[in-house]
């Protein structure tokens, strides 16, 4: 088999309110990836500061700034410093009044690649993200680097295949999820269980129907209510898990990727090959029925 590996680096963290103190702890862990080979350096959700939709507050939206803007400038000139692609989750101030939850893409040259703004998004207890962020508009998106043709998706997108399926025909070699998700503080730990494996299970599936590299990075730390229960994770294209970091610490790791393991399972379970395109018409539809 063909090798074409790459290197990636998964920096899971806990956050404070402070967004310069989690930039500058951001950047030391980036440069402790790349210390160790990384190639392609993956960012939690909202790095730059508490997972602040746990409440509807206005003050919050002083968080947000253009994009490209101030942190992309940033991790621009270190992505150039140290030759490695950043994949960065900003809140994104579009226009007065107007913001979206959005990963920026900087290339290992230190060019701004693009952007993708979160198209699914929640309103559930401690995650009021309709309050803030405005549905994205630019569709699904895959982005050329140096080293890799990467699909992003955002957190609450990692529960729909239909994304996960449309960023990978575009031709994503990797797809990776930014994610802020964690357990309530009253949950008792079969239900932290459940969840947790719920939630690795679905996006493990992507990797599987898509042939494809999963990888979702996510936050730790006790923040209000919630315990952010970690546990960022490499899944290869057929759902086996080949790193999972733990659930209460920080934690910065690089491993290697054959993406050329997209072809040998593809081709060994060639579900791209099946796929029966003039049947899926009513997945168009909020729900079948006879309305």
């Amino acid at each position: 088999m063909q090798n074409k590996p790459v290197r990636v680096g998964l920096v899971q963290t806990s956050c404070t309110a402070n967004p310069k103190e989690n930039m500058d702890k951001t950047i030391v862990r980036i440069r402790e990836a790349a210390a160790k080979g990384a190639q392609i350096v993956f960012l939690q959700e909202l790095f730059l500061s508490l997972y602040f939709c746990d409440v509807e507050d206005y003050e919050n939206f002083k968080l947000a700034e253009a994009i490209p803007g101030p942190s992309t400038q940033t991790l621009s000139a270190l992505a150039k410093e140290l030759g490695v692609v950043i994949v960065a989750s900003l809140f994104e101030k579009r226009a007065e009044g107007l913001y979206h939850n959005t990963t920026a893409v900087l290339d290992a040259d230190g060019t701004y690649l693009g952007k993708y703004r979160k198209m699914h998004i929640p309103d559930d207890p401690g995650y009021y993200e309709k309050f803030y962020f405005t549905p994205g508009d630019l569709g699904y998106k895959v982005f050329e680097t140096k080293f890799a043709k990467i699909g992003v998706l955002i957190c609450w997108d990692q529960w729909y295949p239909e994304a996960a399926r449309i960023t990978s025909l575009m031709g994503a070699e990797l797809l990776f999820y930014p994610t802020a998700i964690g357990w309530a503080k009253s949950q008792d730990e079969e239900t932290n269980k459940e969840q947790y494996n719920g939630w690795q299970t679905v996006q493990r599936g992507h990797a599987v129907a898509n042939g494809l590299h999963v990888i979702a990075v996510n936050r730790t730390g006790e923040e209000a209510e919630m315990q952010f229960w970690g546990g960022s994770f490499i899944s290869n294209p057929m759902g086996k898990i080949m790193y999972q970091a733990p659930h209460l610490e920080e934690d910065v790791t690089v491993h290697e990727i054959n993406l050329a393991l997209s072809d040998y399972y593809r081709t060994h379970w060639p579900f791209l090959r099946d796929r029966r395109i003039d049947s899926y018409q009513p997945i168009t539809k909020r729900f079948i029925d006879n309305d």
